[in-house]
């Protein structure tokens, strides 16, 4: 397994981390005994944010005790100092720990600079010996790119797979040469991506450190196997990945969900990008009386637009809803998939 360094961190772990958003979907008891198989299992980094309802608790109770053996980063929405602080400690609380590795600004709308609040309670925080590192997460090519000339910044954590742009891998390149870590998330597009070895075998070509978000132990054991076997880009995985990218390169959701809650109660991050779902994963498993029910809520769709103005992709999130559903609506009368 490739080890990676994160940039002037200096935080060496293997190439393969533990993401720990959709542990909030499964019982503490059931979390903790993940975290630590993952552990046990070679993986050294797990990622988590206050806005992952319950995760940090989750994290903080599997690695109490063992606080030093591991990496832990966590992230915060807050827009004011205030909130900055409460979020902080409220993180260290529940994380059991009186220190974080890396603390992230959390999908940010612009890079917060010399002078804004949120950086300035960043470095007083770091003096204070309560973060480590201070890092970043953002969705927007833009707000990167600004971010990494920045030079304030320790990590960027940003959507990185193999159907990446050429610009978000020279976004990589320059992260590298500012000496700056590169944390990718959404390894698997939001779980368009099916193929374990072909998205190991491409991170392993970029300094980066992928973190797979896990939910269950089947999924943890298939990134674990890659600690017994090395995944290295050969030509028939070349190959698959340019099928792929042909395939679902263009308009899609990443399923991301910051579009969410619908004013009129449409699953958004799931509806918007059924078309690719349906047909990566088993069909039956989407065409249930309760996904029909989903879906056709895209008919009550007002166009107010709020989904819009909060999508990190700027995609037209209306219209995409409706170009699925006809798909949908095709699929379920009999079109093949």
């Amino acid at each position: 397994m490739r080890q990676i360094t994160l940039g002037k961190t200096e935080i060496t772990v293997p190439q393969n981390a533990f993401g720990a958003l959709p542990i909030q979907r499964i019982s503490k008891d059931d979390a903790v005994r993940l975290l630590r198989k993952a552990y046990d299992g070679g993986m050294r980094f797990f990622d988590t944010a206050r806005a992952y309802s319950d995760s940090e608790e989750k994290v903080g109770a599997a690695f109490n005790g063992m606080r030093d053996k591991v990496f832990i980063s966590s992230k915060t929405m807050a827009l004011t100092k205030e909130k900055f602080w409460e979020d902080l400690h409220t993180s260290l609380d529940l994380l059991k720990t009186d220190y974080i590795d890396i603390y992230q600004l959390h999908c940010v709308a612009r890079c917060y600079g010399e002078g804004d609040e949120l950086y300035e309670a960043m470095k007083e925080a770091k003096k204070q010996g309560k973060i480590r590192h201070i890092g970043i997460t953002a969705h927007k090519i833009g707000v990167a790119e600004d971010i990494v000339r920045s030079d304030l910044y320790e990590t960027l954590q940003f959507p990185f797979s193999y159907l990446a742009s050429d610009r978000d891998i020279q976004l990589v390149k320059d992260c590298a040469e500012a000496n700056m870590g590169f944390i990718a998330m959404k390894g698997l597009s939001g779980g368009l991506l099916t193929n374990s070895e072909a998205c190991m075998a491409f991170m392993n070509d970029y300094d980066v450190l992928p973190i797979w978000g896990v939910q269950r132990e089947s999924e943890l054991d298939e990134w674990l196997s890659f600690f017994e076997k090395d995944i290295r880009m050969t030509d028939e995985i070349r190959d698959f990945i340019e099928n792929d990218r042909k395939e679902l390169l263009g308009e899609f959701c990443r399923g991301c969900g910051y579009c969410m809650p619908c004013t009129v109660d449409i699953t958004i991050n799931q509806c918007a990008r059924m078309s690719q779902m349906i047909r990566r994963a088993p069909s039956q498993n989407w065409l249930t009386d309760h996904w029909v029910n989903e879906m056709m809520k895209i008919e009550d769709c007002v166009d107010c637009g709020l989904c819009k103005t909060r999508c990190p992709y700027e995609l037209d999130i209306p219209n995409l809803l409706r170009k699925n559903l006809v798909d949908y609506k095709e699929i379920l009368a009999g079109k093949e998939t």
